[in-house]
Formats: structure tokens, C-alpha cells, sequence
């Protein structure tokens, strides 16, 4: 029941940056003047040593009018998304939008993007986190960029301590993470739409406690991205020499292109699993959140099949547990969708809306409150989510001290059903097999992104297990991450699970589906939970991907296991799997369901 209107390259600039503009060309400071106030923009360039390389990193200082050493102003860092540049229309909106509000505004091309020099690194805080330190020791006067030119007109907290904020999204939003872990000088974060752990976010094993089992490959999405990387030289042509690798590994750090092979291999040996996920751990916030203390602003998309809310979430259980001061907001736009805009009256990153969206108005109290230091600025509820079955706009938010808690159970039944009681489980057993080709269908990631029609969802008899509920009485809100425990029968798995190469564990696909009176299906912002069983022996639990979805009176509710998905790599062989229920024993599907209706 989307309101959505028709959507501009918001997503995409922040995902894969296909919209990249030419580099600003500025010989001198130029003057322009914003809704807000006038500023210069200078071209800078800044030499800066990360990770054992010299690199040169490319930025345009925007400076706001009136801002001098008498007069400082704090500052706003930000970069661009994967692919993207400190041009692209996201990051540049960013650094027009703050200055002409009366901050210091930084913007950057990341390492291995644009103008600037060395590898690809994921984010990796002892290498993109460290240059984007000495990006800070330039607020604070420490040092001054290649030409000479200095920021002696910044607040500072004390000697070389600079008043800074940052913001971005995805690849723009780990950095902050990762900037905040080795560089306490930085005072407020607010990062959108990027990912907790890499290898959930790109592999993803949605069964709880799964420790060291590696997940489902998200091939099409991993891969674009990839693709993106290693195809720099078509986007940026005469590239910085410290930004080419080897043959091997053209533009990414080796570790990085080892880890895409091992995906892609569709093996998963013991020792290259271990050396994979110890890769995605050390350049993900999942392994240095401990050290992060800024206060943290974090927006996440609920339509993102890349990021989903889950990482969000655990992000800011992270931070809440340590005492980091973190509020949450899931904001309707991610990754997913390709060519669309916001939804009407969402923020709009190109547009620079911040004063009449919900999202910008919480960043600029957020800024008020951690970098002007007005400790009187309500900066708003610990937790806001995007409705979209509501139609006035003033309303779309709604608010919570925090996510709802799993609060409705139901019962998978041997007869097809969803039921609401133990007692109404049938006694029965199904079974589905998988092929050797994809059956299933929820998403083709990149089609959107490049302005292509993607087919409905769909699932092919036999390779399949569904279970209906009856026609609701009344609506219901599910917000947050709905879970299923489940128990399988695969003889064929028992015997080869075990081989030492996780490839030859179960793989199946967990989704929730909204069915209208008329039949028509809907998979909420296409999103699926893939899982790669760790014991078929025994029964395991399983979390979907958050969502905000109105189930409407009269609609069902349909879950589904289904043995692939075309947007992730399957199993490996054929594996039947049976579903045995039983009043005493059977499958449980929880629902957090807001406003305990």
C-alpha cells in the first residue's frame, strides 16, 4: 500500500554512484549563495598515509560566509557512496546544504573513488578510518592541505580538537563508523543506510547462533559492486598509480578480491571460510563499535534488500548497551527500488530538504545539539519508523521508547495453515525438493538500479512450503523482525552436512507474504531470509529481515520456506526436505506487532 511517487537517483548515488558528475574545477575559492546563506567552495588536495600507502585524498571545502578565526564554525565531514565521488549529486547536496546553514562542510572522494588515490578497503577503519583522521587534523588546524591552505576558522573543544559531525550514506555511513573508532575527536554521527557486518550483509545466515557457518551468497548484489570496483578506469579514466593493485586485484586490497572469489567459488573450505569471515568482521562495525563514543543518529531504509533493518538494529543495541547516546529511525528509501526518490515529503539527500522532512529536521536537531552544543534541543524519540499506509504527511512517523517485541505466535499446521492456537494444529507432513536451477523469485538486485523492470515474486510448485492464515478481523502492524523456529527432515543433508565443507549444509529461504481478499501476493520490499541450516538434526530459529507493513483487515498472512532464490546462490545437490507438524511439535512463526493489536 505504497504512496510512493515517481523517484529520482537518491538510492542509487548512494549505492553504486552510477550518476558520477565531473570533479569540480576550481583554480580559487568560488562564491555561491544557498537558500540559507552564501559560502566559497575550494578544491583541496590533502597527501595522507593509511594502511603502509601514501595516498592522495580529493575534497572541496565549503566555507560559510562569515566564518573566520574570530567567528569559527563547527565543522561536517562526509564522503561519497561505493562508487561515487565527492561530486556525485548526493555528497555535493551534503556540502552545499550544511555550509549555507553555517557549518564547515569537508566533502571528499573515498579512497580508491574519484580523484583520490589508493585501493579500495571496504571501509576499514586502520585505512579509510585513518585517512579520514587526518581529514579531521586539518579542522583542527593541525595540518594544512597541499597548496597551504588552512581551516583556522572551526570550533574547537580544545587545542587540535575540532567541533566535527559526520554524515553519508552506505559507503559513506561505515566510514563515519569507522572514523569514529580511531579518532575520538569526532562529536556527532549520523550514518543511513549501511551495514552492521559485512558478512551477514553480503552472505547472509539468517539462523540464530549459526557461529561460524557461513550464509547464503548474495550474489548479484556482491557482485555489481565488485564490478564497479574493479571497472574504475572506465569511470575514472588515467588513474593515480597507488590506486592499481596487481592483474589479480585491480583496484580492491587483496583481501577483499580473495573474499569475492571464495564466494563465488561456491565452496566453503574450512580454512578460506575462517579467512572470510575474519575479513568481513575486521572491516565491519560489528568488530569496533566498542570504540566508537560519538553519539549516533542512525537511518536505515526498510526498502533495502542490502542493508535491511536487522543491521540497523543491531547496531543500536550495540551502542545502547555501551552507554553510546543512539537514537534510531527507519526511513522508507535503502538501496532497493533503483530509480525512485523518496517517498513524498522523505528526505532527499540531492535535494538537501532538511527542514521539511522528519529525518532532516531530527539530523539538524541532532547537529544542534552535539556540535552547537545546545543541550535544551530536543533531538526526539529513541526510535521512529515510516508508515506508509498513512496519507498525511505530518503523520507518516510514528514513535516508540523502542522496537516492538515479538508478541504474536503462530502455528504452522500439517494441513497448510497459519494458525493462531496449538490446539488447531493438524497432524501432517509435506515435502518440497529443490532443483538444480532457481525455482523462486524475489528481487533481480541491479535491474531497478539500472532502470529495469523486475517480475513479481514468485515460487514454483514443489519447490516450496506455504502455510495461510485465515482472513484478519482486524489490522495488523508489524514492525520490526519477525522470527520462525523450525524443524526439517532431510536424509540426504544429514548425510553430507558433516563433510568439513559447509557447501554441503541445507540451504532454504524463510518469507513472509501479505495476501489480499482478491489472491494477490505481496512480498514486502522483496525481501527474504536466507539460511544455511547448521544442523538438520536439530530444530533451528530463524529471523527475518525487519519490516513496517500493515496487514489490512480481510488480508492473510502466507509463510513461506522455499529451497532457492535467484538473487542468492542455492544448494548444492538435490535435497528434499519434509515438514512434519503435530500439535505438540510443530514450526512457530513470532510476529512484533506494534501497538499490541
Amino acid at each position: 500500500m505504497s504512496r510512493r511517487v515517481p523517484r529520482s537517483r537518491v538510492p542509487l548515488v548512494l549505492a553504486l554512484g552510477a550518476a558520477l558528475t565531473a570533479p569540480l574545477a576550481l583554480t580559487s575559492p568560488a562564491t555561491a549563495t544557498g537558500r540559507y546563506g552564501q559560502y566559497t567552495v575550494s578544491a583541496l588536495k590533502f597527501t595522507v598515509q593509511a594502511g603502509g600507502r601514501t595516498c592522495t585524498v580529493d575534497a572541496d571545502l565549503y566555507r560559510p560566509a562569515g566564518a573566520d578565526a574570530a567567528h569559527p564554525a563547527p565543522a561536517v565531514l562526509a564522503t561519497n557512496g561505493f562508487g561515487g565521488s565527492k561530486s556525485d549529486g548526493s555528497t555535493d547536496a551534503i556540502g552545499k546544504a550544511f555550509a549555507e546553514r553555517g557549518y564547515v562542510s569537508l566533502v571528499y572522494s573515498g579512497l580508491g573513488f574519484g580523484r583520490s588515490g589508493c585501493l579500495i578497503s571496504l571501509d576499514d577503519p586502520a585505512i579509510d578510518g585513518e585517512a579520514a583522521s587526518r581529514l579531521v587534523d586539518f579542522l583542527a588546524g593541525k595540518r594544512a592541505a597541499d597548496d597551504g591552505t588552512n581551516a583556522h576558522f572551526v570550533t574547537q573543544d580544545g587545542p587540535g580538537d575540532p567541533r566535527v559531525g559526520m554524515i553519508g550514506g552506505s559507503y559513506g555511513g561505515a566510514i563515519q563508523l569507522a572514523t569514529a573508532a580511531v579518532d575520538h575527536r569526532v562529536d556527532a554521527l549520523v550514518p543511513m543506510i549501511t551495514w552492521n557486518n559485512l558478512a551477514y550483509s553480503l552472505d547472509p545466515n539468517n539462523a540464530l547462533g549459526s557461529g561460524s557457518v557461513p550464509g547464503v551468497f548474495k550474489w548479484q548484489w556482491t557482485n555489481g559492486f565488485y564490478l564497479i570496483g574493479e571497472g574504475q578506469p572506465l569511470l575514472e579514466p588515467s588513474l593515480d598509480p597507488s590506486r592499481i593493485n596487481s592483474l589479480a586485484c585491480l583496484h580492491f586490497v587483496t583481501k577483499a578480491c580473495d573474499t569475492v572469489r571464495t564466494l563465488n567459488s561456491g565452496s566453503y573450505p574450512a580454512d578460506k571460510t575462517a579467512d572470510m569471515l575474519a575479513y568481513a568482521h575486521s572491516v565491519s562495525p560489528v568488530s569496533y563499535l566498542s570504540r566508537v563514543e560519538a553519539p549516533t543518529l542512525l537511518v536505515q531504509g526498510q526498502a533495502d534488500s542490502l542493508f535491511n533493518l536487522n543491521e540497523a538494529t543491531a547496531t543500536y543495541k550495540a551502542l545502547k548497551a555501551q552507554g553510546t547516546p543512539t537514537k534510531m529511525i527507519w526511513q522508507s528509501w535503502g538501496h532497493s527500488g533503483g530509480l525512485t526518490d523518496p517517498a513524498s515529503g522523505e528526505l532527499n539527500l540531492s535535494q538537501g530538504n532538511l527542514d521539511s522532512s522528519y529525518v532532516g529536521k531530527r539530523i539538524l536537531a541532532w547537529f544542534d545539539r552535539y556540535l552547537h552544543n545546545q543541550r535544551t534541543v530536543d533531538t526526539g524519540p529513541a526510535f521512529a519508523y515510516y508508515r506508509d499506509w498513512i496519507t498525511d504527511p505530518g503523520r507518516t512517523y510514528a514513535t516508540a521508547a523502542q522496537p516492538p517485541a515479538l508478541s504474536r505466535k503462530m502455528y504452522l499446521s500439517g494441513d497448510g495453515k497459519l494458525v493462531d492456537n496449538r490446539k488447531k494444529v493438524a497432524r501432517g507432513s509435506r515435502t518440497y525438493t529443490n532443483w538444480l536451477i532457481s525455482t523462486s523469485h524475489s528481487e533481480s538486485s541491479l535491474t531497478g538500479i539500472i532502470g529495469l523492470p523486475d517480475p513479481a515474486p514468485y515460487d514454483t510448485p514443489g519447490t516450496y512450503l506455504g502455510w495461510t492464515s485465515e482472513p484478519l478481523t482486524r489490522t495488523v502492524d508489524v514492525v520490526g523482525a519477525p522470527r520462525a523456529t523450525l524443524k526439517v527432515v532431510s536424509p540426504k543433508t544429514e548425510r553430507t552436512q558433516d563433510s568439513g565443507n559447509a557447501a554441503d549444509k541445507l540451504v532454504l529461504f524463510a518469507k513472509l507474504y501479505d495476501v489480499a481478499p482478491d489472491g494477490t501476493k505481496t512480498l514486502v520490499h522483496r525481501l527474504v531470509a536466507p539460511v544455511r541450516v547448521p544442523d538438520v538434526t536439530k530444530s533451528f530459529t530463524v529471523t527475518l529481515p525487519g519490516i513496517v507493513h500493515r496487514y489490512e483487515k480481510g488480508h492473510r498472512l502466507r509463510f513461506v520456506i522455499a529451497a532457492s532464490d535467484d538473487a542468492y546462490f542455492g544448494n548444492r545437490g538435490i535435497k528434499p526436505v519434509t515438514v512434519v507438524s503435530a500439535p505438540h511439535d510443530t514450526g512457530v512463526l513470532e510476529l512484533p506487532v506494534a501497538g499490541g493489536s
